[in-house]
């Protein structure tokens, strides 16, 4: 046994001398130190030996198998450093060619719009007022007129992140921006809570809904919240302020529709569409064949929710809508899937 496990070690040094490459020495390797390696059937076959002779036996193959993985690190260093002589020395660099470019980041087409929609807001005379992406389900739905178990709550399939033990009020992503309304009235009505100032804001923010996928809809979409509160304020200023702002977005002749739709933080409420663009109103899948697009929701704050933001209904009156930059886009661009907003394709992307 001991001549074998000489033997064994010559038979693999010997041919380790040999290796040139990373591809044969990785097949010596399987050959002389695998599972399958004669000296590993060496130390299989000790359970036959006798007591007396198994501890020089045992000693003679550790001190093989020491001496192989040794010889095995030495040559594999020895190749590397060859691989990288013959990089250096046939390689060869053109120092005269032209440097490449660094590729330059761009706003997102969604971020375009969102600033294009905040900048005409601002001409309006809305303040921008940013608002937080995790919410309460106190904020998010009852505040707003939506108790619990409300059916409108469907509309809106909703994504909550801590539910237990927090009893009604669950920790969720927003699935509007109208929370941001609430936040809003309450901080200018504690500014001063006898007489609260009249406000105009704009409050953009990322909302999240656990929706189906298509070409109109995804599971997360940016949105722009405007509110106005103030006295003697009616449903003519909205639709006023709203027919202005589809001018400056989409041009002087662009048109508009109001329809009657209902909203539990708004009485009445309406949907505002405009002219698809896309199809020049014949009808495509972006518009569900009907020449129309919806850009925004919109109606008169409800007293409720005008009282839980600290206003007095009796006194003050006031607007809401929200809008989805991503459709809007769509519109101006002629673009026929929303999809592509999320899909991080740089030939869509390299566009804008």
């Amino acid at each position: 046994m001991l001549e074998r496990i000489e033997q064994i070690k010559k038979e693999a040094l010997e041919s380790l001398q040999k290796v040139q490459d990373e591809a044969a020495l990785e097949q010596w390797r399987i050959a002389h130190l695998g599972r399958s390696s004669p000296l590993m059937q060496v130390f299989s076959e000790f359970g036959a030996l006798p007591k007396e002779e198994r501890p020089r036996i045992g000693q003679a193959a550790n001190q093989a198998k020491q001496v192989i993985e040794a010889s095995f690190s030495e040559r594999a260093q020895a190749i590397q450093e060859m691989k990288l002589n013959r990089a250096l020395t046939e390689d060869t660099l053109d120092v005269t060619l032209p440097g490449r470019d660094f590729r330059r980041g761009r706003l997102h087409p969604s971020t375009q719009t969102m600033r294009r929609i905040l900048a005409i807001l601002a001409e309006m005379g809305f303040q921008v007022f940013t608002s937080r992406e995790v919410e309460t389900d106190e904020y998010n739905f009852q505040l707003l007129n939506f108790p619990p178990h409300h059916p409108a709550r469907e509309m809106q399939d909703t994504l909550y992140i801590q539910a237990e033990g927090r009893g009604d009020n669950p920790l969720l992503l927003k699935t509007h921006t109208s929370p941001g309304q609430i936040r809003s009235m309450r901080y200018f009505a504690a500014l001063n809570p006898d007489n609260p100032p009249p406000i105009r804001i704009a409050l953009p923010g990322m909302c999240f809904r656990a929706e189906q996928i298509t070409a109109r809809s995804e599971v997360q979409f940016n949105q722009v919240e405007g509110l106005a509160v103030g006295e003697g304020i009616t449903y003519a200023d909205l639709k006023g302020t709203l027919a202005d702002f589809a001018r400056r977005m989409f041009g002087q002749n662009a048109r508009v529709r109001f329809r009657s739709s209902y909203f539990p933080f708004t009485e009445p409420s309406a949907e505002v569409d405009v002219e698809c663009f896309v199809c020049g109103g014949k009808g495509c899948s972006v518009c569900k064949q009907s020449g129309w697009l919806e850009i925004l929701g919109c109606g008169m704050v409800h007293p409720v929710v005008l009282q839980n933001g600290g206003y007095d209904p009796r006194r003050y009156t006031g607007y809401a809508f929200g809008m989805g930059p991503e459709r809007q886009a769509m519109l101006r661009y002629r673009i026929n899937d929303i999809r592509y907003f999320w899909g991080n394709d740089m030939r869509f992307l390299e566009q804008f």
